[in-house]
């Protein structure tokens, strides 16, 4: 290979490491992969079947979008083995992947009586500092409950709701709690994202048993989003047997995730059934005595000195989420100090101006997916699914478009909402709605109980719209 080629080589991986992160590069490409640029498409050299297609699956659009950024020309990528990746050098970088695997999944030893209590590092969240309302008072006493019992007679917990509603809190919270006043209790406390790497991983190493020991000999096992395990049928099964494991042992475990169970697109039905014959609670958006509550006590960690006129504006304004709160009262605070004045309630207003502008009226994705599911005579769990029939395809991105276009959230963001999709397929979907706007002679159709319907697509968008605004 030339020096030229090789530079663009390192140019297209450098590319590729910015597009799935550091990280995710380290495991799967810089050590796994070997890159070959022909004419018209790019080889990607992989050790085995099971690497070759995990990349497949998972990173296709990226290394094509890489190329193509590095070589201003579109190209096709292909895999193919290359068994010399399992040579030389790269057997060595692999070996040094495996000590890191074994070191992160080393097997958990059961506790004799004389062992020292466990150190769990304290995380960022506490169940003293969570708020608590109308919106998430089942979720906060569910909680407590898994603090003060180590088996509590529900099993999982299971909450759910939109994003940055304090799922994550009470997760963390209660690791916190038990570490306290359990400190001889083995508790994990990791995302859907961590769970999935850390066994592809092991499984890829060699080291699925350390992975399984340290998993399954836990006596309370913590999982935030939960719903990422979505479309992962190997990893979904690995979930399955180690609740099963942790289940059997009267151990406990509690998941967190943005949607319902059944809302959650390509979960298999065993998980589900798992997941609801437990204890599944869902935290609503905060009513405005909660909001004024979260934003009281955060000023009083900042140490600063907010009017409640200032805080019931912000409250009144933002009610999406928690994080939207705190972001808006951080702002006010920055702005104030900014500008040499006292946090007053015409502070408040001149800082959020543009913010609520932006926002109002306030839609949630939830009004639109409602909304679009009862005009389509649907459920949300087919907007959530797989399913490509026509009359699901079609309120899937409606769904999309209008999510969009009244919404601040990323197309990720979106897709992750409705069914765990890829941000490309939201992409798709809104484009497929402003072609039928650019082309308003054509009706679009769908399927119902009744038979088939016909209508222009501004109508339905108008309706919808009605639907949802406040």
């Amino acid at each position: 290979m030339s020096a030229t080629c090789t530079d663009i080589v390192e140019k297209i991986n450098c590319c590729i490491a910015q597009k799935v992160g550091q990280q995710r590069h380290k495991i799967w490409f810089k050590n796994s992969t070997r890159l070959l640029l022909e004419e018209d498409y790019v080889k990607v050299g992989v050790p085995n079947l099971f690497i070759g297609g995990w990349i497949e699956n998972h990173f296709t659009d990226q290394i094509r979008d890489a190329v193509q950024e590095v070589t201003n020309r579109p190209v096709k990528v292909i895999f193919t083995i290359d068994p010399d990746l399992f040579g030389g050098q790269r057997r060595r970088q692999l070996d040094s992947q495996a000590e890191f695997v074994s070191k992160s999944t080393s097997p958990v030893r059961r506790k004799k009586p004389q062992d020292k209590p466990r150190h769990h590092t304290a995380l960022r969240h506490k169940l003293e500092n969570y708020v608590v309302g109308n919106s998430n008072q089942l979720a906060y006493s569910a909680a407590k409950t898994v603090v003060a019992e180590p088996r509590t007679h529900f099993n999982p917990l299971f909450i759910h709701g939109g994003c940055g509603l304090g799922k994550t809190h009470l997760l963390q919270g209660i690791c916190n709690a038990v570490r306290d006043i359990r400190p001889q209790t083995r508790f994990l406390c990791v995302s859907g994202e961590e769970f999935t790497n850390q066994f592809v991983l092991s499984l890829k190493m060699g080291k699925l048993d350390n992975f399984r020991q340290r998993f399954r000999q836990t006596d309370l096992l913590l999982i935030d989003d939960v719903h990422f395990l979505a479309s992962k049928k190997a990893t979904q099964e690995e979930f399955l047997h180690t609740f099963n494991a942790i289940d059997t042992a009267n151990k406990q475990v509690v998941l967190a995730s943005d949607a319902h169970p059944k809302m959650i697109g390509e979960l298999s039905d065993s998980l589900v059934n798992r997941f609801i014959s437990g204890m599944v609670v869902k935290i609503e958006p905060p009513e405005f005595e909660t909001r004024c509550s979260i934003l009281r006590q955060r000023t009083r960690e900042l140490k600063k000195n907010v009017p409640d006129s200032a805080i019931e504006y912000i409250a009144e304004n933002l009610r999406a989420n928690v994080r939207e709160l705190e972001g808006a009262l951080l702002k006010v605070i920055a702005y104030a100090s900014l500008s040499s004045s006292p946090i007053s309630l015409a502070i408040a207003k001149e800082a959020l101006e543009d913010h609520i502008a932006r926002t109002d009226p306030i839609v949630h994705l939830s009004d639109i997916e409602a909304a679009v599911t009862t005009f389509f005579g649907i459920t949300p769990a087919d907007v959530h699914s797989s399913k490509k029939t026509r009359t699901i395809s079609l309120a899937r991105s409606v769904a999309m478009y209008l999510a969009r276009k009244h919404t601040t959230m990323s197309f990720p963001e979106i897709g992750r909402f409705m069914g765990n999709k890829n941000h490309a397929t939201v992409i798709l979907a809104c484009r497929k709605i402003n072609g039928y706007l650019g082309d308003q002679d054509t009706p679009v159709t769908w399927e119902t109980p009744m038979g088939k319907r016909e209508m222009k697509i501004n109508p339905i968008l108008e309706k919808l719209e009605s639907s949802i605004s406040r």
